[in-house]
């Protein structure tokens, strides 16, 4: 479930909501008003209000229920979303394998190729074709990949004609459709910024070497039970502490 089918459906169910209450509080309150005192009126409305008051825990059970079962088809289409991207990702890096090889085989072509097409075909598993209709085929929803698929096609070691340049200018080519690919696909999944997002480069970390005293007297308690029910080898021991050492002053 897309995000915006998310948004419309609760808009709906918020309205519906909306609506029985506010069909409760009139069929509630009728019996205040003098024009409808005493009328068929006031009595259907005490009617409808005692029937949704007898319902309302069916209701509220009916709206729960429905209510959850959207988040489930949302997070289920989430987690659809995250796997495509994650082969996505996986295709970019085998293209990029293969075409920062000098001389790539055939054999090496068709795992990128191979990737990127089971790529394009698990796209079906998450989006339908734009436009697509029972007598239609539709348009493929995110065009770059198949950019991706003709630049590497173009690459064929079998048929493969040009320069360095040439392989840079398809490696370029790739990219462009990815980093466009990447800008449009990733809107769906609601990204937010970090809260204690690290910005600068070449940071550092902020605290310092060392612990509380007490987790330090704890480790040599431990110490001292280990040696006392294991015995120890002092050259392991060593190599133990050397590499500890160099690790803790890193």
């Amino acid at each position: 479930m897309r995000r915006s089918t998310l948004r419309r459906t609760l808009r709906r169910v918020y309205a519906i909501l909306a609506l029985v209450l506010a069909v409760s509080f009139f069929a509630k309150t009728a019996e205040h008003m003098p024009v409808l005192v005493g009328t068929g009126i006031e009595r259907v409305l005490k009617d409808i209000y005692e029937f949704l008051r007898d319902m309302s825990l069916l209701i509220a059970t009916g709206g729960v229920a429905y209510i959850t079962n959207v988040f489930q088809k949302r997070q289920s289409f989430i987690e659809s979303l995250k796997a495509e991207w994650h082969d996505i990702i996986e295709a970019k890096s085998a293209l990029l394998t293969f075409m920062h090889k000098p001389a790539p085989s055939h054999d090496d072509y068709m795992v990128a190729f191979t990737r990127l097409s089971e790529t394009i075909d698990n796209m079906r598993i998450v989006y339908r074709n734009v436009g697509e209709t029972r007598e239609l085929i539709g348009l493929y929803p995110y065009a770059p990949l198949h950019d991706m698929r003709r630049v590497l096609q173009s690459l064929d070691p079998k048929s493969w004609q040009g320069t360095p340049e040439d392989r840079k200018l398809a490696r370029d080519a790739m990219l462009q459709s990815f980093y466009a690919l990447r800008e449009q696909f990733l809107e769906e999944l609601d990204l937010e910024e970090p809260d204690h997002p690290l910005l600068m480069s070449g940071a550092r970390r902020n605290k310092s070497t060392g612990s509380k005293p007490g987790a330090r007297k704890r480790q040599d308690r431990e110490i001292a039970r280990h040696n006392a029910s294991t015995p120890s080898d002092p050259a392991i021991d060593a190599l133990h502490r050397r590499l500890y050492d160099e690790g803790r002053n890193g």
